[in-house]
């Protein structure tokens, strides 16, 4: 699989021939100014959350693309009444896609459009084929829950944790998030955005190395082949 961080919590993922944006917020990031949005044209986008700063260009991509939007209920049915197609999922659920099936998994977080109106409540994602599996925590907490997915999924090959504290857990809980799913790969994401997340990355990549997990911090637009 191959994963282009498109910054916080972005990402453009290519697996088993499927191109797929991740909760997309990078017009309003100067971090990730030289991502060329116009060039995004995924097969699906996904939404973990309605939060602004996952969602805000959701409908550009959208409106480029011939890609169906995947979220939970309220996000989709938000979307959905605004004439995008699709799909509304919740936690537990696996949607297929051809070789590729999703499954939503819990995430401790909020959720709530722009405007503070109810959206649900977040996940996590699960993505898998026959062969290459990729949990994405979303903005969440630590949480036991986490010990489910190896229990229910296959094995993870690479997590995609947020790192940055503050909103979601820092990297000191994301360390135990990898060996709760036990992912020995990490890629960090959702932190330096705003100042109040912003990583000491020297004491992150020691953290996780002391517990033998490999943690990538790729610069924004940097593609990882896993």
């Amino acid at each position: 699989m191959k994963i282009r961080y498109l910054g916080h919590g972005g990402l453009h993922i290519e697996l088993a021939g499927t191109q797929l944006i991740i909760d997309p917020f990078i017009s309003g990031n100067d971090l990730a100014r030289d991502v060329d949005i116009s060039a995004l044209k995924p097969d699906y986008l996904i939404l973990t959350h309605g939060h602004q700063d996952h969602t805000l260009d959701a409908e550009k991509i959208l409106k480029q693309s011939d890609a169906k939007l995947i979220s939970t209920y309220e996000v989709a049915n938000h979307y959905g009444d605004k004439g995008y197609e699709v799909v509304a999922m919740n936690h537990g659920g696996v949607y297929r896609m051809g070789e590729l099936s999703l499954k939503m998994v819990n995430a401790v977080h909020s959720s709530s459009f722009a405007d503070g109106s109810y959206a649900g409540n977040p996940v996590g994602l699960v993505l898998y084929t026959d062969t290459e599996c990729v949990y994405i925590s979303g903005d969440t907490a630590l949480t036991m829950d986490m010990k489910l997915i190896p229990m229910t999924c296959p094995p993870v090959d690479v997590a995609v944790l947020c790192v940055g504290d503050h909103f979601t857990m820092g990297y000191k809980d994301a360390v135990i998030a990898a060996q709760f799913v036990e992912a020995k790969i990490v890629m960090g994401v959702h932190y330096d955005t705003f100042p109040p997340i912003k990583l000491d990355q020297d004491a992150a990549i020691l953290a996780f190395k002391e517990a033998m997990i490999r943690l990538d911090l790729p610069a924004i637009g940097e593609v990882k082949e896993y």
